[in-house]
């Protein structure tokens, strides 16, 4: 499974939960699907692997966003990844606008190393693509 470590200095020194599906929000008028694909290249900067796509279906996180995800089989080398970017005040209250990139690295993982370290709401997107595997 492919999941990219959120960028930010909320996100530096964590790994334990600072893992995730590449996600945003939708646009007016778009389709889940479609602003699945769209924030796939947003935040990758490479086009989304071509094939089945496996509704894993949603999941509600704990800021109260609604994730809804899908599995395509790919191949994607993770050094070919240019990470879209946000800007925020950092540090807070300082008024300088920093950038940084929305996920800062990319990378496979196996399902149970991926459990560690994804976002707690998301390891239920794992064991639906588990069940789809079987």
């Amino acid at each position: 499974m492919l999941l990219g470590h959120m960028g930010g200095p909320f996100f530096a020194r964590r790994d334990a939960g600072a893992w995730t599906l590449p996600k945003g929000e939708y646009a007016a008028g778009e389709s889940p699907w479609e602003a699945a694909c769209r924030e796939w290249r947003e935040e990758l900067g490479v086009p989304p692997p071509e094939g089945e796509a496996v509704p894993l279906g949603e999941v509600r996180q704990a800021g109260g966003k609604t994730v809804t995800a899908w599995a395509v089989e790919g191949d994607l080398d993770p050094a070919a990844v240019v990470p879209g970017t946000f800007r925020m005040e950092w540090p807070p209250r300082s008024g300088r606008i920093q950038e940084f990139p929305e996920l800062d690295r990319v990378e496979w993982f196996t399902p149970g190393r991926a459990r560690s370290v994804i976002v707690k709401a998301q390891t239920a997107f794992l064991d639906r693509l588990a069940e789809h595997s079987h």
